[in-house]
C-alpha cells in the first residue's frame, strides 16, 4: 500500500476555503502558537469537511496534484 500525504493547514489569511488535491488533511486555524488542537480528516473523492473548531472548509479538487492546495500559502506541513 502505497503510503499518502497529509497535509496540515493553518487559515491565518482568512480564506473562505481551502481546496486540496490530498485525501488526508489536518487544520490547526492559526500558525503556533495561536493554533487550536489538530484535527485530522480523510476527505471523499470531491468531498469537503469543516473544520469542529474553526469552521474553516477544506474541500478536495481532484484537478490539483495531491501536495497542493489552493490558497497555496494555507500549506503549513506536510507528513
Amino acid at each position: 500500500m502505497a503510503k499518502e500525504t497529509t497535509l496540515l493547514f493553518h487559515n491565518d489569511m482568512g480564506a473562505n476555503e481551502i481546496r486540496t488535491g490530498a485525501r488526508h488533511v489536518g487544520c490547526c486555524g492559526a500558525r503556533p502558537p495561536m493554533d487550536h488542537p489538530h484535527v485530522y480528516y480523510h476527505l471523499e473523492e470531491g468531498g469537503m469537511v469543516r473544520c469542529s473548531y474553526c469552521s474553516t472548509i477544506i474541500r478536495h479538487d481532484p484537478a490539483l496534484a495531491e501536495d497542493a492546495c489552493e490558497p497555496a500559502e494555507a500549506l503549513l506541513e506536510r507528513r
